[in-house]
C-alpha cells in the first residue's frame, strides 16, 4: 500500500482524462425553517443560499482533476442561467469546458436538493426537485458533440464515458469515443445508468449494486459478476456494493470482494460513483495493476462518502487515506 500511495502521487498529475457525458448542475438550497404557514399546515423556509456544484459527468470530471489529472469534459448545457453556473462551478474545479456544446433549445439537468433547518441545527434533505430536458438534441449539436469528443480524446490517457440517461452520453457517441480510444490503446470506463448492456466492448466499468442487480438478479454473487463481465467483453468490472465495499470481477479470475474503507455509516452518498470511476480510470490510466486501481478507487469512495453534498477526494486525502490503511 505504501507503494501504491508513492505511485498515484507520482503518476496521477502527469495524465489527461477525457470525460464525455451528462453534465448535471447539483444545486443545494439551503434555507431557515421561520414558522407554519397560515394558509396550510407546512413550514415556511426563509432562503439562505444556494449553490451550484457539478453533478454527473461533471462531477466526476472535477473528481479526475481533484485527483490531480488535467480534465477535459465534453458534454451539453442549455444557454441558461443554470448552465452558466455549472461552467463556472467546472472552470473553479480545474476542469477544461471548452468542448461543452452550448444550445438554447437544451435545458441544463439541473438536480436541486432543498437543505433546511432552524437556527443552529443541520439543514436536513427534505425535497429534491428535478429539471430534465425532454427536447432531443439536433443534428448540429451530435455534431458538434462528435467534433467535440474526437478533439478531446487527442491526447488523453483515458476516457471516462458516463451516461445519466439525460440525453448527451448516448450509444452512438460511445461508439465514437471507444474508436478513437482503441486509436490511441487507452482504457475506455464507462458508467451507466442501467443501459450497461449497450457499452460492451468498454475496458472496464464502474456499475452500482442496483445497476447489476437489474442485469442478474438478486444474485450478485463474485460467480455471476465475472460471467457479467465476460459476456460485456470488458477486460474487468468492478461493482460498487455500498457500505459492503467493492467487487472486482476479470475473465479468467476469481472475483475478488473488497471491503469498506472507513466508517459504514455514510454521510453522504451523493455523487460517490463519480469518484469511483475518477480514481479507479486514473490508476488504470497510470499503468495500475487492476487490483491497485480498484484499491486505490476504493478509498477514494470512501474519503468522499463522509463528505456533506456532491463532493471530491482529491489526491493528498488519497494518499493519506492509502497509508493510513498501511500503517494499520
Amino acid at each position: 500500500m505504501s507503494k501504491l500511495s508513492e505511485l498515484i502521487e507520482r503518476e496521477f498529475p502527469k495524465r489527461q482524462i477525457a470525460v464525455i457525458g451528462d453534465l448535471v448542475a447539483d444545486q443545494f438550497l439551503r434555507g431557515t425553517i421561520s414558522r407554519v404557514s397560515r394558509e396550510a399546515p407546512v413550514f415556511i423556509l426563509r432562503h439562505d443560499e444556494t449553490e451550484t456544484l457539478s453533478g454527473g459527468a461533471a462531477n466526476a470530471a472535477a473528481n479526475t482533476a481533484a485527483l490531480g489529472a488535467k480534465t477535459l469534459v465534453v458534454g451539453i448545457v442549455g444557454n441558461d442561467v443554470n448552465g452558466d453556473s455549472l461552467v463556472s462551478a467546472l472552470k473553479d474545479a480545474n476542469v477544461e469546458t471548452r468542448f461543452i456544446a452550448r444550445s438554447p433549445d437544451f435545458k441544463t439537468t439541473t438536480k436541486v436538493r432543498v437543505l433546511a433547518g432552524q437556527h443552529y441545527a443541520p439543514r436536513q434533505q427534505v425535497i429534491r426537485i428535478d429539471y430534465e430536458n425532454r427536447i432531443p438534441i439536433s443534428e448540429a449539436i451530435r455534431q458538434e458533440l462528435t467534433s467535440n469528443a474526437v478533439s478531446a480524446i487527442e491526447n488523453a490517457d483515458a476516457v471516462i464515458f458516463s451516461d445519466y440517461n439525460y440525453g448527451a452520453a448516448e450509444p452512438w457517441l460511445f461508439r465514437i469515443a471507444k474508436k478513437e480510444a482503441g486509436k490511441r490503446k487507452i482504457p475506455i470506463v464507462v458508467d451507466s445508468r442501467f443501459r450497461l448492456t449497450e457499452y460492451a466492448g468498454a475496458t472496464s466499468a464502474t456499475p452500482n449494486q442496483e445497476e447489476v442487480e437489474q442485469l442478474l438478479g438478486s444474485d450478485l454473487s463474485p460467480e455471476k459478476c465475472s460471467e457479467l463481465c465476460r459476456s460485456l467483453k470488458f477486460t474487468s468490472l468492478l461493482a460498487t456494493l455500498g457500505n459492503k465495499g467493492m467487487l472486482l470481477a476479470e475473465p479468467g479470475k476469481p472475483a475478488v470482494r473488497l471491503g469498506c474503507i472507513g466508517s459504514s455509516d455514510p454521510i453522504d452518498v451523493t455523487g460517490a460513483g463519480d469518484t469511483v470511476i475518477a480514481a479507479y480510470t486514473l490508476g488504470l490510466a497510470s499503468g495500475l495493476e487492476v487490483s491497485d486501481a480498484a484499491a486505490a478507487a476504493n478509498h477514494a469512495g470512501g474519503i468522499v462518502v463522509m463528505k456533506k453534498g456532491t463532493a471530491t477526494a482529491d489526491l493528498s486525502e488519497l494518499s493519506a487515506s492509502i497509508k493510513g490503511a498501511f500503517n494499520e
